[in-house]
């Protein structure tokens, strides 16, 4: 049998909605799925640099990290409003964490229907490692930007937050 010769092609990537998006569309809508499309390209980076590194996904990340903000702890309501999930969805994420020894559940001494959640001890040194590591991948994913031009952005993206409060 003779061996098939594979025929190397280039591949695209995939287009996002922004690649497909012609002059003749509304400057608005341009601007819009160019910010989506950067936010999911760095969005998706940030996802597989926490599975490789530690086998971790990006809901229980940003879990922690509202956790960590709050030391006290925080209602599971609470906690579904900030991370704008259903109450579900944070109640699955609670449960895998506390099973892991990264959380804890707290009755409310004044209501004791309300839990409140709290990192660990061994949460805090997880997510300390998590966040430290995770600040360093966005600085990466900035790096060929200048100061300047970073500075430019952050001042326009805020008045963009400003305009559609």
């Amino acid at each position: 049998m003779a061996k098939e010769k594979k025929k190397l092609r280039l591949v695209e990537p995939p287009a996002d909605a922004e690649t497909r998006i012609h002059d003749d569309h509304h400057l608005s809508v341009r601007l819009w799925l160019r910010m989506l499309a950067c936010t999911n390209r760095i969005e998706n980076v940030v996802r597989q640099n926490l599975q490789a590194r530690f086998a971790t996904t990006l809901p229980r990340f940003d879990l922690m990290a509202q956790l960590e903000r709050a030391p006290q702890g925080l209602r599971m309501s609470e906690l579904s409003q900030r991370m704008m999930v259903t109450g579900g969805n944070v109640t699955g994420i609670t449960d895998g964490l506390e099973k892991e020894g990264l959380v804890v559940r707290e009755v409310d001494p004044a209501d004791r229907r309300v839990f409140y959640v709290k990192l660990s001890t061994e949460g805090q040194r997880q997510f300390r490692r998590m966040a430290a590591e995770h600040e360093q991948w966005v600085i990466e994913l900035f790096d060929g930007i200048s100061v300047k031009h970073k500075n430019q952005l952050v001042e326009l993206l805020g008045e963009v937050k400003q305009h559609v409060r």
